[in-house]
């Protein structure tokens, strides 16, 4: 009994001192690429014991067996698993899940997972963004998805961007995507006022500026049909939608980033020095201090701020953020300053079946530019006048006078200093969505929200400065004449958007699951504006702007206008999926506006998209293959209000006048658009891509029809859809490859490209844009609309060359060489749109170390140099006005006229290296002891070189020069010099 006592006490002795052994306490920190993680969780592998990390990313777990295995986990990050093998202390860092991120996509009214849309959608998410904080995140696209092309129009700070998802499918109405920001569609339109058109037209902003990239958590790019049409009316050209940021963390997190950026001038405008214009026969003033660059413009100067706080709990979730940028252009007297804050909070009631989510961006902005134009005549406007000045004439007299040589002849300084151009802009996007789920199976969302913004804009040149027909006026009963002008322009904009939707998903068998949506929505958009101007001041009178009735009483006018719009709709979409391998979507919306004409106020916009999973999930060479097709109708309602109704003003006096005549038959342009594609994972998931086709065809056409010339006709213009159509089609590849991807080393290299082509089909008419500015070319055009033709075709003369006196050689009708007299011009088959853009990316780390480069370019285009046709030619040297070398040697005869021909066409293909950063992540007990959980620093370059044989300022080019409303492309004309510019940056998370 005794022996039986023993042995059993032996035994719960041993088994005691087992489980004392091989039974610890495992404690440890997690983090990632940012710093310690709160909320991770950490789990004992097969058992329900574990804990989640605290807010300083640490954890602590009881009762862990010697062998046991722990589960890392987190949303977002790679699920790591540590064999414990009787360590006390386990550190972790978990890794970006690149696979997990890309596995949803935003789409209209919801989101899907990539592997089963049916639709062309590409989603760029904050890990993809620059370092360096741009002014819009238009820019943040570039070369980053195919078939997305993103060209600012010039370098100015703010300045106005196009974005074309997959090419052009309009002429005068707008080519530029839908932009949805959280559930909301803005209405598209320009939030700042207009310039005073003293010089020539200035370009808009860019509508995006008062977005934060910050605040972005993802942008979505919808580009064929089956994903577009959910938007009907407004899907034709794309659909941007973003996403901006939630909070994360269940414990408090601060982050603070800060940058400081230089940059300087990147363009050429290699006019001649002093020395080598007088060497080339132009007239010797005596003084060699004069350069154009130091004239004009400075080097740039950036300064970013952002703060951001997080916090979450089990039913609410809160992110509010701060950020101030100030930016100095390059070309003096012009900027851009931001100050932004946005807020996000959702609640859960009632168990969560109740959701309450609200967001708000403010943005103000301050625009401050000089007179720079689009559409300046011979005078020029402040680039033109730099370019041109007389290098060996001082600015300044001895006696500290300006230096001028006649009222068509400008001195740049001068001018930038007789000139005060800025913007205050104030912009407020706020939402509410509420999220009521049902049951299990069936939600309704309700989103209300507002898009508002109020932009003054004011503008004076002083009397002082004299200039040929510019801001004169005569004074009453007297052959005197004053001059000086000021101009305050106000805009403001309220617009409310109203959704109603109820949301059906149920999977009734491994085998069925569908998905369908029903929804309603009102959209109200109102904008209202005036405009005062003053003309006609005292010499003494230096502050116009806030004394604007100084001037002549008879040149004071006043003006006001105000419009609206409503939109309404009802949609409809159905997924539903069978087996498991084959998608199908359907898609119908009906749409109606008050733009559109008495008898065409509704239309309908379906589509159907089909998609099967030929290989997912396999192991080995081919991991996941997946074939998809669409079919479908867009609509396009970026035309102005009011265009189909009869609208009369009043002038001055109370003289009424016809504006445009009613058509009650005017409708929506739609674009009729299929596309095939597929998407791939190849060599156990490393390299993954996707690989389409479309076509779009585009009809009903808006134009204005002009006047009747002879009566019976009406005595104004009316709109009207015009036969024709205009054919847009193209193949975008895309390719993503993980060269290494380890715990402590990744490369991935990405790049896109898109090749595109256009033409104009059953289209009779002949339409003229591209207007062309300068010495004699009052009224010339460069591009053309026409059937059977790319759209905007260049049309011009052929140049051959110079005969032997330096008069220069043309094409005749018969392509014969001949004289101006008998040249004939002719369509080229050269357009301005390019036929490839390419995109390549590539990302490094290794540790803390992280290295990113980002390109981008275009190809198969050729540019308009309206700059050389209208300022480098040997007459203007002769003429006392500088040129660029290969003007002044060139064999031109003085009196040969420089009229616009194939001369000044040249390729605009380019790369470019759009980012270079360079970074390192500081974590540690260092960093803890001040609360940090990470520190990132950083340098950046942009633009730090493109290569290109095109001689102007820059390839990526598009001033604005349209004619009677419809745009043109291509053009290069004065515009504000591109920069490059090198950042060093700061991320701090506490």
């Amino acid at each position: 009994m005794k022996n039986s006592l023993l042995k059993g006490l032996m035994v719960f002795l041993t088994m005691l001192c087992t489980s004392l052994t091989y039974s610890q306490d495992v404690s440890g920190t997690v983090s990632d690429s940012s710093g310690p993680l709160p909320g991770a969780s950490v789990l004992v592998k097969g058992t329900t014991n574990g804990a989640q990390t605290d807010f300083d990313g640490k954890f602590t777990i009881k009762n862990v067996g010697s062998n046991a295995v722990l589960v890392f986990s987190y949303i977002g990050l790679k699920s790591q698993e540590v064999n414990v093998a009787g360590k006390s202390t386990i550190n972790v860092e978990l890794k970006e899940d690149s696979a997990e991120l890309k596995e949803v996509v935003v789409i209209g009214y919801g989101s899907v997972r990539k592997k089963d849309a049916t639709g062309a959608v590409d989603q760029i998410g904050a890990k993809d963004f620059d370092n360096v904080s741009s002014p819009s995140p238009a820019q943040l696209l570039r070369g980053k998805v195919a078939g997305v092309q993103v060209t600012q129009s010039s370098g100015e700070p703010g300045a106005g961007v196009a974005i074309r998802v997959r090419g052009n499918s309009s002429i005068r109405s707008g080519n530029g995507p839908l932009i949805v920001i959280d559930g909301v569609p803005l209405d598209g339109g320009n939030v700042s006022a207009g310039g005073d058109n003293l010089l020539g037209a200035s370009s808009a902003k860019n509508p995006l500026n008062f977005v934060n990239q910050n605040d972005i958590e993802s942008i979505s790019v919808l580009k064929d049909a089956s994903s577009t049409a959910i938007y009907g009316s407004r899907g034709a050209n794309g659909v941007i939608v973003i996403t901006t940021k939630k909070g994360k963390s269940k414990e408090p997190q601060l982050t603070y980033s800060t940058s400081v950026q230089f940059s300087k001038m990147s363009g050429k405008f290699n006019v001649m020095s002093a020395n080598e214009f007088v060497a080339a026969g132009g007239d010797d003033k005596g003084s060699r201090d004069y350069n154009w660059k130091d004239a004009v413009l400075r080097s740039g100067f950036a300064m970013n701020h952002d703060l951001s706080f997080s916090k979450t709990t089990e039913n609410s979730n809160t992110r509010i953020s701060f950020g101030a940028s100030n930016t100095d252009g390059i070309v003096k007297n012009t900027g851009l300053d931001k100050y932004s804050a946005s807020f996000y909070n959702s609640n859960d009631f009632f168990g969560g079946a109740l959701k309450v989510e609200s967001r708000v961006i403010y943005a103000s902005l301050k625009d401050e530019t000089t007179i720079l134009s689009n559409d300046a005549g011979f005078i020029g406007n402040i680039i033109g006048t730099a370019l041109y000045w007389n290098p060996t004439l001082p600015i300044y007299k001895a006696n500290g006078s300006y230096n001028s040589i006649s009222n068509t002849y400008l001195n740049p300084v001068e001018l930038l200093n007789s000139y005060k151009d800025y913007t205050n802009t104030n912009k407020l996007l706020g939402s509410i969505n509420t999220t009521w789920k049902i049951n299990s199976k069936l939600k309704y969302q309700f989103l209300f929200g507002i898009e508002s913004s109020t932009s003054t804009r004011k503008s004076q040149l002083l009397p002082t400065m004299r200039i040929l027909d510019v801001a004169t006026a005569a004074v009453p009963g007297s052959t005197d004449v004053k001059y000086g002008q000021a101009n305050i322009a106000s805009q403001n904009k309220f617009n409310k958007t109203f959704e109603h939707t109820l949301n059906y998903n149920n999977d009734f068998s491994d085998n069925f699951n569908l998905d369908a949506l029903v929804g309603y929505s009102y959209y109200d958009y109102t904008a209202d504006g005036s405009g005062a101007r003053g003309k006609g001041y005292d010499n003494a009178q230096t502050n116009l702007i806030d004394n604007i009735e100084g001037g002549l009483q008879n040149e004071f006018r006043v003006s006001s206008y105000r419009n609206r719009v409503e939109l309404q709709s009802y949609f409809g979409r159905i997924n539903a999926t069978l087996f498991k391998k084959l998608i199908l979507t359907g898609t119908l919306r009906s749409d109606g506006s008050t733009k559109l004409g008495l008898n065409n106020k509704y239309d309908y916009f379906p589509s159907v998209g089909i998609a099967y999973k030929v290989v997912e999930g396999k192991e080995g060479l081919v991991n996941d293959f997946k074939v998809r097709g669409n079919y479908g109708i867009t609509g396009n309602q970026e035309f102005s209000p009011n265009s189909a109704i009869a609208r009369a003003s009043y002038g001055n006096n109370g003289t009424l006048g016809v504006d445009s005549n009613a058509n009650a038959d005017l409708k929506w342009e739609t674009t009729k658009s299929y596309g095939v594609g597929a998407d791939f994972e190849l060599l156990n998931n490393r390299l993954t891509g996707s690989l389409d086709y479309f076509q779009r065809d585009t009809k009903d056409l808006i134009f204005p029809v002009p006047a009747a010339a002879t009566q019976p006709g009406p005595p104004s213009p009316r709109f009207k859809n015009l036969p024709g159509n205009l054919i847009n089609k193209g193949i975008e590849v895309s390719l993503n490859y993980k060269v290494i991807d380890t715990e402590d080393l990744t490369w991935d290299i990405s790049g896109n490209a898109s090749f595109l082509e256009n033409k104009m089909t059953n289209f009779a008419g002949f339409v003229s844009t591209g207007g062309l500015n300068g010495q004699g070319l009052s009224g010339a055009y460069a591009q053309v609309i026409t059937n059977d033709k790319p759209i905007y075709s260049y049309y011009m003369y052929e140049w051959r060359g110079y005969d032997a006196n330096g008069n220069s050689i043309y094409a005749d009708a018969a392509g014969n060489n001949t004289g101006l007299g008998t040249a004939a011009k002719s369509i080229l088959e050269k357009q301005p749109l390019p036929k490839v853009n390419v995109g390549l990316s590539t990302n490094l780390t290794f540790k803390g170390f992280d290295a990113s480069a980002s390109f981008y370019g275009a190809f198969g285009h050729y540019i308009y140099n309206n700059t050389t046709n209208a300022y480098f030619f040997k007459g203007a040297l002769l003429g006392g006005r500088n040129v660029t070398k290969e003007a002044a040697a060139s064999a031109q005869a003085q009196g040969d006229p420089n009229s616009p021909s194939t001369k000044y066409l040249e390729k605009g293909d380019f790369f470019r290296l759009g980012n270079l950063t360079l970074g390192y992540t500081f974590t540690g007990n260092a960093l803890e002891r001040f609360k940090i959980k990470s520190a990132r620093l950083y340098v950046n370059g942009s633009n730090l070189f493109v290569i290109t044989n095109y001689s102007g300022s820059d390839p990526e080019v598009d001033t604005d020069k349209s004619l009677n409303g419809v745009p043109s492309a291509g053009m290069e004309y004065l515009s504000y010099p591109r920069e490059k510019s090198v950042a060093v940056g700061l991320n701090v998370t506490f």
